[in-house]
Parts: C-alpha cells; sequence; structure tokens
C-alpha cells in the first residue's frame, strides 16, 4: 500500500511541477507607450533623470529614495490610476546617455519587469518610447491594461513637462 501511495504522490508531484515549470516559461505580457515630443534628444533626457523635479510634472511613477545609475536601487510610488498606489523597488541595470534607461524588479518566478525608455531622434524632435516586459507564473492571472494607460499618461506628462521648461 506505501508502494502505490508513494507512486501516486511522486505522479501528481512530478504533473504539479511540470505544470508550474510551463507556467513560468509561457508567462509573458508586455506593455508600450510612445510620444513625440518637440525638442532634442538632450533637452528631454535631462527632464527624464532629474528625479528631483519628478513631483513637479510626473504622477505616475514618483522615486522616493535612490539614484538612477546602473547599479543603484530606486524606490518608487506607482500611481496605476487615481485611487491605486503600490511601492516598487528596481535596480537600474543600464543608462545610456540621451539613449536608454533600463531597470527591472519584481519577485523571480512570480512577477518580473524589465522596464525601458527609449530615446530615438526623430526629423521634428524625440521619440520617447516606455517598453515593459513582464515575466513569471503571475501574469496569467494578471491584467497590464492598467499600467499601459499610466504610461501614456506619463509620456504625456514628459512631453508636457519638457516643453514647459524647453518653450521653442
Amino acid at each position: 500500500m506505501s508502494v502505490l501511495l508513494s507512486k501516486w504522490v511522486l505522479g501528481i508531484s512530478a504533473i504539479l511541477l511540470t505544470t508550474i515549470a510551463l507556467l513560468y516559461i509561457t508567462g509573458s505580457k508586455s506593455v508600450h507607450s510612445e510620444v513625440v515630443v518637440p525638442a532634442s534628444l538632450k533637452l528631454v533626457w535631462a527632464v527624464l533623470i532629474d528625479t528631483e523635479r519628478y513631483k513637479k510634472w510626473n504622477s505616475v511613477l514618483v522615486p522616493l529614495e535612490g539614484e538612477l545609475r546602473e547599479g543603484g536601487e530606486v524606490l518608487y510610488e506607482f500611481h496605476q490610476d487615481s485611487d491605486k498606489a503600490y511601492k516598487i523597488t528596481s535596480k537600474v541595470v543600464q543608462v545610456s546617455e540621451e539613449t536608454l534607461l533600463n531597470q527591472r524588479g519584481g519577485m523571480q518566478g512570480i512577477l518580473t519587469f524589465d522596464h525601458r525608455y527609449q530615446l530615438e531622434p526623430t526629423h521634428n524632435g524625440t521619440k520617447v518610447i516606455i517598453h515593459e516586459e513582464y515575466r513569471g507564473i503571475g501574469v496569467h492571472v494578471w491584467d497590464p491594461a492598467p499600467v499601459e494607460a499610466a504610461y501614456h499618461r506619463l509620456n504625456q506628462a514628459l512631453k508636457d513637462r519638457v516643453i514647459e521648461v524647453y518653450p521653442q
């Protein structure tokens, strides 16, 4: 009887572990937002990395502590919408002057994020791309649409702030 029971336990455990592995491997979603700012890369970058003044224009992703430097950690208060705010810690993995700011965080295996601000020159200014990839078993039960809407608001606020600080 105990041999039969242990075979059942091993079989169920194998099925459970396989299911968890498949959920992790297939768990991927992303959000994306773009805006063209009528200013140079240099001016847009200056506003984007000036976290001391974020509270004047950025009501979506407000840094509470830390620095935007490679290897640094930043604690943010993320306002997904008007009545929900979350504290999120990210690690700054890459800073390429006037081009890319890349941060990562989350709970490994459950839900992680890879957040990128990319700046690209255009004929009429700078395209700002916010792109975030999510991985983990949690993405199967999570809807990223409110985050994408928040990043659209963030991009518009960045554009408005650059125009306010550096009028053409």
